[in-house]
Parts: C-alpha cells; structure tokens; sequence
C-alpha cells in the first residue's frame, strides 16, 4: 500500500477537519501519499481527487464543517456509478480509502469493498451519535453545546414572558441530543424516538396538581419522535391547555456548524490517526471507534446493523429531575 484516498460523506458534522487533518499526517508520518476526493462518493465519480500534503491540512483543526466538501450520490447506488467511481480511484493509483461519515456512507463502503476489494476504514463522523461501534461520534459533543447554548438563551424569553417553550433539536432516529440536552438545560420533558412513554410523561408534567408553581416551562423533542416535531406539538398542547403561552423553536442545521469542541477535536484526531493504523495493520472493511477509551474495530456489516439507543437510566433521570 502506497497511496490512501480520504473523503467525507453525508452530513457534515465540526471536527471533520480535525480528522481529515490526522488521517493525512498520520498517512504522511508513515511514509504514505494521500489523495483527498471532493464531495465524497459524488466526487469519485466525477473524478474530483486532488493531492494533499500536510499544507494541506494546516489551520484546519479549529474549523467546522469540511475542507473537502460532502455531498449524497444517487449515482453512486448503481453498479454504473460505482464502476465509474473505481476506475477513477484506480488512475491516482488509490491503494486503499478512509471514509468520515455515518450509516450511509459505511454502506456504501461496504459494498465498494466488496464489489472491488479497495480496502475501506470508515470513521464515525455524524452529530446524532447513533453509529454503533464506539462511545461517541465526532461532532456530537459539539452538536450538544450549540443546542444548549440555545436552549439558555430560550429560557430567558420562557422566563421573562411565562411562556412554555418547545425546542426541536436533531436526531431523525435516535435522541441522544434531545435528551442529554434535555437534562444539561434543565427542561421538564424530553420527548425522543426511544422513548415510548414521552408524551404521557409530558401530559402529566402539566396535569400534576402537585408540581412546582412554575410560570414557564421548556420541553426539547428529537424531530424523529413519533409525536411530531415542535409546531405540531405546539398545536396540540395548545389544543390542550389553552390558557398557557405555548411557543416552538426548531434549532435546525445551526446545531451542525461552529468550531468543534476540544472534546471533538481529540476524538477526531484519535479515530483519523487510527485510521491509518488499522489499515497498516491489514484491516480492511471496519469501521474505526472508541469504546471504553479504548480503540475498536467493528466490521461494517455489525456497524450498519448494530443497534445503538440511549440509556435507560438517563430517561429515567430526565423524568426525575423534571419534577
């Protein structure tokens, strides 16, 4: 192996650069070319693949978003595009692949692998945190501030107007952020897709004839669960409790911008540099994570499959400190 190509893929998430910048140096620091593709599968299509050296990569750490761009490919889910796709990687004599991304793009690495025998290491790069194989994803830590510092921010107006204000914050399949911002901002519901009890929970905040005379409230719901996302909450608790001053919020992609988070960009500078070394050591189709403060490596097939939920005992904590 002689030359590595590196892409990301999928949402962006802050740290991705922090990565991308390991990858390389890591790459470089063993005696390996790097070749970075633009706008990840699309960009392998497209033949979009410039060289990168550790210039390349320098004042990049404390930057969010990615340098090299990411994008979805339909063209890529067709064996056409990916014949295309290995032709491309094959002409700059790419020996093997780093992929930052989440459960799409370890997909779509693993049927690459398997289709062409290029080695793959995908890397868990998505704010959600809902890959399986490690502990946290890179742009999770990150993720979870911006929307607490929002969450701040709304509970001055809550305060100041006596008004119940509903936060949507992401996590299509999982509330991860939901909920850890939930009891990070002291909010008296957190209503998530892996909770089945959320909204009894929430009614009964407001039914307690016991609970605190509060003037205000806020309640943070993923815009996965299956109660809806903020405005159709809003309407029903308004439908429901016509005398309270009921207001949404949806925080949206804000929560995926901004610089990343010195917990982010240690995790991401671990898994990139690991990157390299699993391939180094003959891996080939895994993904690369971080278990226990402990490096490791999850085939794809597991990845994509395994199911990742949030604690238990943390829902249960959110309902008591909501009282």
């Amino acid at each position: 192996m002689n030359k590595i190509g590196v892409y990301t893929s999928g949402g962006d998430a802050p740290g991705m650069n922090a990565c991308l910048r390991a990858v390389v140096r890591t790459a470089i620091f063993n005696g390996l070319e790097v070749k970075g593709i633009k706008r990840g599968y699309e960009g392998m299509i497209s033949n979009d693949i410039i060289d990168l050296d550790r210039q390349s990569v320098a004042n990049i750490i404390q930057r969010g978003g990615t340098f090299l761009k990411t994008a979805r490919s339909q063209t890529f889910m067709t064996k056409e595009g990916r014949k295309i796709a290995y032709d491309n990687i094959k002409k700059h004599g790419i020996d093997a692949l780093v992929c930052v991304g989440g459960n799409g793009s370890y997909t779509g690495a693993k049927i690459f692998f398997e289709e062409y025998g290029v080695p793959c290491i995908g890397l868990p790069g998505t704010i959600d945190n809902d890959l399986f194989g490690t502990d946290f994803t890179i742009g999770y830590d990150t993720a979870i501030n911006t929307a607490l510092d929002a969450i701040d921010k709304i509970r001055d107006t809550a305060h100041s107007h006596e008004r119940v204000f509903i936060v949507e914050v992401m996590g299509r399949n999982s509330g991860f952020i939901a909920l850890d911002v939930a009891i990070a901002g002291g909010a008296e519901g957190a209503l998530i897709p892996e909770d089945q009890g959320d909204w009894d929970k929430v009614l009964n905040h407001f039914n307690n004839p016991k609970r605190r005379k509060k003037s205000f409230s806020i309640i943070v719901v993923a815009e996965g669960d299956e109660q809806g996302g903020a405005l159709i909450l809003e309407k029903k608790l308004t439908s429901m409790y016509p005398d309270l001053k009921i207001r949404s919020t949806i925080l949206g992609h804000v929560q995926r911008g901004g610089s990343p988070s010195a917990r982010d960009r240690i995790l991401a500078s671990r898994l990139g540099s690991e990157a390299i070394t699993a391939l180094l050591t003959g891996q080939k189709s895994v993904t690369v994570g971080i278990v226990s403060d402990e490096v490791v490596y999850t085939p794809f097939e597991q990845a994509i499959k395994g199911k990742k939920s949030v604690s238990e005992s943390l829902i249960n904590l959110a309902e008591i400190l909501s009282i």
